[in-house]
């Protein structure tokens, strides 16, 4: 029976390659960001391993044996097919930063992205979750989806989608025998679900914001819970605690899968503002960008086709109306 080959480690013969390229331990060890000594055992468990030596020297020079001469064209063709496949390898995933509020994130953006990654498994998304406009390039993002007001002088990028308001709630709160929810009076005998945060530097609160819109601050609710993050407003929401303010694109998918509903008409529909797309100097012809950029679209399409037949959201009210609209004061 033909003696197996010894298996031959790839350090070891990347070591050998090294100084057979070099013929110097010295100049083998700095390619290979090791010692000389390091060189030198590497080699020599090599002939050991082989059983003959691979290296002589010759009035003092380096220089390979015929064995060493056979292993180094076998040596050095193999390990340049590895490192080129492990190149493509690694050259095959790309890398995509993306920031926006920690709203749109938790809960329009973050469950959607499984369906990103089955579309283009070789490209690894990290989301920057917050509510300051920072810097893309310092913190290393390829893009940004900005919440801009109604009035404000957007920065550059292009309009995504617009930002509306609404309120919502669970569908058993809306069709409760006791105080069920027709027109915006009856808000007045429900607790009051507000989100509180800060945006660009401000306070920011739900409610407010769509009461002055609609100029309804007379409504005093049957009570109030306020929340630090709008996630916790809308499971609040869900569960039956009250009345919250619904963002949309945000709650695209609770409202397709019923979890909650909208009660009051499309007249109730505040125009806040929109989501700007903006992408980092030089990631404009990206693979990972141009890819993701498409599938926010495409997604953002798909949720207002199966909304459609539950509200118009997409179609903000007309800009005549200036009841519904949310005057910036920021």
């Amino acid at each position: 029976m033909k003696r197996p080959p010894p298996r031959l480690s790839l350090d070891l013969l990347r070591a050998f390659c090294a100084a057979a390229t070099h013929l110097s331990f010295t100049r083998a060890a700095r390619d290979q960001f090791v010692t000389p000594s390091a060189i030198s055992h590497a080699i020599h468990t090599l002939e050991k391993q082989l059983g003959q030596p691979l290296f002589c020297r010759v009035n003092r020079a380096l220089k390979l044996t015929h064995a060493g001469e056979a292993l180094y064209r076998a040596c050095s063709e193999a390990l340049e097919l590895i490192d080129s496949a492990a190149d493509r390898l690694v050259g095959s995933r790309h890398s995509l930063g993306v920031t926006t509020t920690a709203a749109l994130a938790s809960l329009w953006l973050v469950p959607k992205l499984p369906q990103f990654a089955g579309l283009h498994p070789g490209t690894d998304v990290r989301i920057v979750a917050t509510n300051d406009r920072i810097d893309l390039e310092r913190e290393h993002l390829d893009l940004a989806i900005h919440f801009t007001l109604l009035n404000e002088v957007a920065p550059h990028g292009d309009r995504l989608v617009e930002y509306l308001q609404f309120p919502v709630c669970s569908p058993m709160l809306a069709r409760s025998r006791k105080a069920p929810l027709r027109t915006p009076a009856d808000l007045g005998h429900h607790v009051r679900l507000d989100f509180e945060t800060i945006v660009y530097g401000r306070p920011w609160y739900d409610w407010e914001k769509w009461l002055g819109a609609t100029k309804l601050r007379s409504i005093v609710p049957a009570g109030t819970m306020r929340f630090s993050h709008y996630d916790q407003v809308i499971q609040a929401a869900i569960e039956g605690s009250g009345v919250a303010i619904g963002k949309w694109p945000h709650l695209a998918q609770h409202l397709q899968e019923g979890l909650l509903c909208v009660p009051f008409g499309r007249d109730w529909i505040a125009h806040v503002g929109g989501f700007n797309l903006v992408v980092a100097r030089g990631a404009e012809t990206g693979d990972a960008v141009q890819s993701f950029v498409a599938w926010l679209r495409d997604e953002l399409r798909r949720d207002a086709a199966r909304t459609s037949n539950l509200l118009p959201l997409m179609q903000p009210p007309s800009p005549q109306a200036g009841r519904r609209r949310i005057k910036s004061s920021q």
